[in-house]
This record gives C-alpha cells, structure tokens and sequence, in this order.
C-alpha cells in the first residue's frame, strides 16, 4: 500500500488507533495535532510499527489553512481530532449555559473546526473523507426500541433546549459535513463511537474511562458507580473500531452514516462480565427496581464494511488484562 492519508487528531484516543491501524496496513500517515513537538505525545506515536512511514504535523483546527501542508498530497482525511467538549472557554460547564452561550462556545468551534479541515481538504482535490462523531446524534424523540444510522437523528434543537450541547453539537456538525461533502463531491464516511476499550497509545489517554475506572478496581478500588444504575452502555474496541474507518474508506461504495459499536449492554451485565474476570472486585451496590432494555441497534450498515467486531467478554478481558500489564509504567 503506497498511498497516504492524513490522519487530524493523531495523538487522540480514537486518532492514534487509526495511525496505528493505517501504518500496519501499509499505508503512509500525515498525522496533526496541535503541537508536534511535545516530546512526550509524539514519542509513543513514533514507536508504533511502521512510523518510518509516519510524519506529523502541527495543526489547530480553528485555523483549517493549517492542515494545508499535512493534506497535500494525500488521499483521503479522517478527522478525528472533534473530542466532545463539556465546558467554555471561561470554564463554564456547557449543562450551566443558556441557548446562545453554549451555541456560540460549545457547538460553533467544533462545527467550524471540522469545515476548516473539509474545505482544506477540497483545497488540495482531497475526494474522500472519514469523520469520528459520537451515537449521540442518533437518539429521536420520541425514542424507537431499535435505531439505524439513516432514519434515526436527534433533535438539536430538543438537545440544546435541555442543556445537551455537548451531544447537539456531533447533531449539527454531521449535517453541516454531509451538506458541505454533497456539494462538493466528497465521498464522506461517519463513524459513530462509543464506550472505547481495548488498548490505548498514549499515556494521557488512561484518564478516560473505562480505562480510569477499570484501573482503579483492579487496584482495589471503588467501581464508576456506588449503585448499578438501570441504564445501558455501548462499546467497541479501539482496533475494530480503527478497522471501521479504514474500511469505510477502502470501499468505494462506502458512503454516510456507521455505527462504530459492537452493541449496548445494561450496566448489570456489564459489572457481572466484570466479576468474572476480577472475582475480588469491588461491586456497586444492585439496582431495585426492575432492569430497562438496553439501546438497540440495526447493524446492518455497519456490518457491510465487513470488519469483525470483537463481543464484549472478548474485549473486556482483552482491555484488563492489558491493564494487568501496567502499561506505561517505566
């Protein structure tokens, strides 16, 4: 594989597995992050197999001219660098905001972050695209007991009216990239995360969870919750979920909305695959009242990229025994 693809957002949880994922492959990787010289991100991107074929790039994506010199030249962008944002710039949290505060602080940069990055790319005769959003903007009101990616959106209006701007903003973005790749032919691809598990590459990424809270019950420490709550969860593996992305890419035919998960599971199966695993774990106290259905999903499209997707004991145990290991530990 000669060709090249840039990779925006290449020291982010998601970001760094696609990097990781396309240099395997055989693919050469232009990868951005906000500044390229902090030694202690770029030296783990460096050691992964195959970053002989790597080259990174500084890049802000409130500035899209910056991504000018990392597209060229290549084949296609995955834009992975849009991380949800929960406060503003003055520390406000985005739930404290009112309608024109969080519009303006919360969901405007990142919308305006990802068309400085599309229109960049169209720039340099850039004609596929590939971007990281989040299952957030796939919740209709009223809610259906099995959604897909192309009846099923969420209301931003209805998000941002109950103080959800976090979550509206992956709701206007993707609409704003699917106009904007329509109009200028852009084969655009959406991924759509959650629950990440697996094996991260950066140290700073053992912050999130699961892998803070699963750290911390392998210690001996407390669980994420103090009573299992009656609500589920989805997840997916860092790797199959990469092999998403790539796929969506190398298939031509590719186009529109994915599910990036394996699938949703209540919390009390979650904590009880848990238990198996570490029998001497920690355990929130049990639910009372009777259990919800998880979310539930038409994975057809998803399927079709023909990527094998790992089920949550396989990895879950993958994700704790890595742990096990105390990987970034010196």
């Amino acid at each position: 594989m000669n060709k090249t693809v840039c990779v925006a957002g290449a020291s982010g949880l998601v970001g760094s597995s696609i990097v990781k994922a396309a240099l395997s492959r055989g693919y050469s990787v232009n990868g951005t992050l906000r500044d390229s010289t902090i030694k202690d991100k770029v030296d783990y991107l460096y050691q992964l197999e195959g970053s002989a074929n790597l080259k990174l790039f500084s890049a802000d994506m409130q500035r899209g001219s910056d991504f000018d010199e990392a597209l060229s030249g290549t084949d296609a962008v995955f834009i992975a660098c849009l991380i949800p944002t929960y406060k503003g710039p003055t520390g406000v949290a985005a739930r404290e905001m009112e309608y024109d505060q969080g519009y303006r602080e919360i969901i405007q940069p990142t919308v305006d972050g990802c068309m400085g990055i599309l229109k960049s790319a169209h720039k340099q005769g850039l004609r596929k695209a590939v971007i990281c959003s989040s299952t957030s903007s796939t919740n209709p009101m009223p809610a259906v007991s099995v959604k897909n990616e192309i009846d099923h959106w969420s209301d931003e209006e209805e998000q941002c009216k109950s103080k959800k701007f976090t979550s509206a903003t992956k709701t206007v973005m993707e609409k704003a990239a699917i106009r904007f790749a329509k109009e200028n032919n852009i084969r655009l691809s959406i991924i759509l995360p959650t629950g990440l598990y697996g094996q991260a590459i950066l140290p700073e990424h053992m912050h999130h969870n699961p892998f803070a809270w699963l750290n911390r019950v392998i210690e001996g420490g407390q669980p994420r919750h103090e009573t299992i709550p009656n609500d589920s969860a989805s997840m997916i593996h860092l790797e199959d979920l990469a092999n998403l992305f790539l796929a969506a890419y190398e298939n031509p035919n590719a186009t529109g909305r994915y599910f990036g998960v394996f699938d949703s599971l209540h919390w009390q199966d979650i904590y009880a695959e848990c238990q198996k695993l570490l029998p001497n774990m920690k355990m929130p106290k049990p639910m009372s009242e009777k259990a919800v259905a998880p979310t539930g999903f038409d994975f057809s499209r998803r399927d079709s990229l023909g990527v094998n997707i790992r089920d949550f004991p396989a990895l879950l145990r993958e994700t704790i025994e890595w742990l096990q290991t105390h990987p970034f530990h010196k």
